[in-house]
């Protein structure tokens, strides 16, 4: 049997943010009454405080409030100080623990100069989308010294998932775990580790932030690489000023760990191994898999996954390692690996460490291995009937510049400045939220024309429509797609070469998928093999270089959800839509009312 803790053990888990109150009025029953009830039987007292207390950790269970500020804070990395925003002054941001089913009150206090908002990744937001968190998306940001209240149930969802700001770049550093334990008294369907932890990979710049996403946009050319990567915000030994910068999981020798992964980083997807030591999957997404043994694992932005590691190596201390997965060839990456320490207790404390053995940083074989061995943990019913089907290119762009400063914004290849778009066309966002214009029925800010298919078809892998760099431009718009209530949607992701070839991480807000099929090179309907039997239930799916992915879903969750590539510089250049999914009948297939706090812009 697994272990999931009681309330009481929740509270007390550090990094928890902090609670503040009830969901509504209660308290413990009172034990005052007659003398003759006082009389009674100290088992009856025992028992009769036994069952109000009960009845107050499953209050406690259902509803769970807290608070938390956006807040800037000081901190020291690389030889360097810095401002960088933070939330409760944490970096990474503190852990909310739930379990399945629980209702979640979040009330979030901007105290920054910037705007806000927070996205519960992953967390499917069933009749709550105004509360999914991306801005001009489903609400307008947070202003400074504003406050909004997020309420939502985790409905049949458990595992590990994770919050971020989905505003600007602020997500580099305004992020954190959200773990949700299943029911009282269900077990993982795998052994019981002995303990576990949360192992959050990130990235860190020297320069502001915000500095730089302003700079890259516009400069039209790429971002710099990050200044290293992080494991639980330590870069490890490798970088400058960071010998005892350095995260250290200790472990007892026979025991088994469970590590709850999760990619916050900005702009890179990363390998991840333990020196001399597999790690077994047995979640992706915070949906169960199939126990599949491996040595590395590549995570992309905005995905997590949970691996089994078990401490049967020598006593001794042992690299964790996280290098970039390099799937673009013009992009440019830090190439020094993060170190963090799988260290034995008993261990000689001033000893040198293993070094973990990551596979090439450009080896797609590496990442298609652990692909292919995702499968969902028993036979799931993926329809077989389609009743729409959206074939999607994506890719990177180049659009002519027209600056009277083209050394300062016209820095992409061609002298021209870089983009991105789905189907040809570079999301826009609007100066307001999607979900109210569409509520409220105001008009001019959006279009409801997404194209179900690329106006023009070629050869998607190995080139543009016609020679770069004549025929690499996209069109802008923020455009949607309306999906009636219940449509049972396929996907194809393709990836294109048009610019540069690399693996894109696209999430799909208010809903999970069936990956069904994915591979390399164009997609062709007539030799595509498809796993209608037990795919992996996914809310982000690395869309392989070069190859394409098929993802299916029924639009039975009402609202406005945010398809886009997870790596932050492809979102802000545009790639990324909107589906709008219309209401159902009744109330329990409808979108509720705004809330009352929702922030205006």
């Amino acid at each position: 049997m697994s272990y999931s803790p009681t309330p009481s053990s929740r509270t007390r888990s550090p990094g928890l943010a902090s609670a503040t109150g009830r969901c509504k009025k209660g308290h413990i029953p009172s034990r005052t009454g007659k003398v003759t009830e006082r009389r009674k039987s100290l088992d009856k007292r025992q028992s009769q405080r036994k069952e109000a207390l009960q009845r107050h950790f499953l209050y406690l269970l259902m509803c769970l409030m807290v608070t938390i500020q956006v807040q800037t804070k000081r901190v020291t990395k690389l030889c360097n100080s810095k401002d960088i925003v933070t939330v409760n002054g944490m970096f990474p941001g503190p852990v909310i623990y739930a379990q399945e089913d629980d209702r979640i009150i979040v009330k979030v206090t901007n105290k920054t100069p910037f705007n806000v908002t927070l996205h519960w990744h992953g967390i499917r937001q069933r009749l709550s989308c105004w509360y999914d968190g991306p801005s001009f998306i489903t609400q307008c940001p947070i202003q400074a010294g504003q406050s909004f209240t997020y309420n939502f149930t985790v409905v049949n969802q458990k595992g590990t998932f994770f919050w971020h700001a989905h505003v600007s770049w602020l997500r580099g550093t305004v992020h954190g775990a959200m773990i949700v334990y299943p029911k009282n008294k269900v077990p993982f369907p795998f052994k019981s580790p002995y303990q576990e932890q949360i192992i959050i990979l990130g990235e860190y710049w020297l320069q502001d932030l915000q500095e730089i996403e302003h700079a890259t946009l516009v400069s039209g050319g790429a971002p710099p690489p990050a200044d290293a990567y992080t494991i639980n915000s330590h870069p490890g030994p490798n970088y400058n000023c960071s010998i005892n910068d350095v995260y250290q999981l200790n472990v007892i020798p026979g025991r088994t760990y469970l590590l709850r992964l999760i990619n916050a980083g900005l702009n890179t997807e990363n390998f991840f191994a333990i020196a001399n030591h597999k790690l077994m999957i047995v979640e992706a997404d915070a949906e169960y898999t199939k126990p599949f043994m491996t040595d590395t694992v590549m995570i992309g932005p905005g995905q997590t996954l949970n691996v089994l590691v078990s401490a049967d190596q020598p006593v001794g201390k042992y690299s964790m390692a996280v290098a970039p997965y390099k799937s673009g060839k013009i992009v440019k990456y830090q190439n020094v690996s993060a170190i963090a320490y799988f260290n034995y207790i008993g261990a000689k404390s001033n000893g040198s460490y293993l070094p973990a053995k990551l596979p090439k940083l450009d080896d797609k074989l590496a990442v298609k291995t652990v692909m292919d061995g995702l499968r969902s943990l028993n036979q799931v019913n993926v329809f077989k009937e389609i009743d729409k089907n959206i074939f999607i290119t994506i890719g990177l762009n180049v659009k002519k510049c027209h600056s009277k400063s083209p050394k300062q914004n016209c820095q992409a290849m061609n002298n021209g400045i870089l983009t991105a778009s789905m189907n040809n066309i570079s999301f826009v966002h609007p100066h307001i939220s999607i979900l109210e214009a569409y509520y409220k029925k105001i008009n001019g800010s959006y279009t409801e024309d997404f194209p179900d298919a690329p106006s023009k078809f070629y050869d998607f892998v190995n080139g543009a429509p016609n020679n770069i760099p004549y025929d690499t431009e996209s069109l802008n718009g923020t455009r949607t797609k309306v999906l009636e209530y219940g449509t049972k949607v396929q996907l194809i992701l393709q990836n294109t070469g048009t610019v540069n070839i690399e693996n894109h991480p696209i999430h799909i807000h208010g809903y999970s998928f069936y990956v069904v099929g994915y591979g390399t090179g164009n997609y062709d309907p007539l030799t595509a093999q498809f796993n209608l039997v037990d795919p992996p239930y996914m809310n982000t799916i690395g869309v392989p270089v070069g190859g394409w992915a098929a993802v299916r879903f029924v639009a039975d969750n009402p609202g406005v959800w945010y398809m886009h590539c997870h790596i932050e510089v492809h979102q802000s250049w545009g790639l990324g839509m909107v589906f709008i999914v219309k209401n159902g009948k009744g109330d329990l297939q409808s979108l509720p009312h705004p809330p009352p706090d929702l922030p205006s812009c």
